[in-house]
């Protein structure tokens, strides 16, 4: 598969494809985004919401979560508030999400599996990984959405004018559902 990508990479170069893709780093609509790395949503998620290259600063991971305060996506969420001119913040999750049903026991599994040592394993949690929290999935899409929004609303280091929501997307359709409150 490497050769193929980087053989198109040549064309694409060689064309300048790249040219309707030229923007700054600075995100025009002043948005970032947390949402999942599902596949589905590649450009379904920018189209149902209007975006287009530019626009906004998206951050991809399983399940769309903010699972701890000071982890990669909080990190990055700072940074764009504070280096980036963040305005807005949107948690979106989806349904029929694959994290939803990720079981932690079973990927343990599959990694002895595939050959690394539960000593390996054992040494991560000794330096308090809690595995289930940190590969387990999640039982409840909305409450999972609404958890990471008041992880980041309540973070120490976002200022208190950022905005942010949480929205479930259809993973078939692209509609979207604003989460209120409770």
């Amino acid at each position: 598969m490497i050769k193929e990508i980087l053989t198109y990479n040549e064309a694409f170069v060689a064309n300048e494809s790249y040219k309707v893709f030229e923007t700054d780093k600075f995100p025009e609509k002043k948005i970032a985004i947390v949402s999942c790395m599902d596949t589905r949503l590649t450009e379904l998620l920018p189209a149902a919401l209007g975006i287009k290259n530019g626009d906004a600063k998206i951050i991809k991971n399983a399940g769309g979560i903010i699972s701890h305060p000071f982890g990669s996506a909080m990190r990055s969420l700072l940074i764009g508030i504070y280096e980036l001119e963040i305005e807005e913040i949107f948690v979106i999750g989806h349904t029929d999400c694959g994290a939803r049903r990720t079981d932690s026991t079973k990927i343990v599994e599959k990694m002895t599996s595939r050959g690394i040592r539960s000593e390996s394993i054992d040494m991560i949690k000794y330096y308090g990984v809690d595995f289930e929290l940190w590969l387990g999935g999640f039982i409840d899409l909305e409450q999972s959405i609404l958890k990471s929004v008041e992880m980041i609303r309540n973070h120490p280091l976002v200022p208190t004018e950022i905005q942010i929501y949480g929205l479930i997307i259809d993973s078939q359709t692209g509609k979207l559902t604003l989460l209120e409150r409770k």
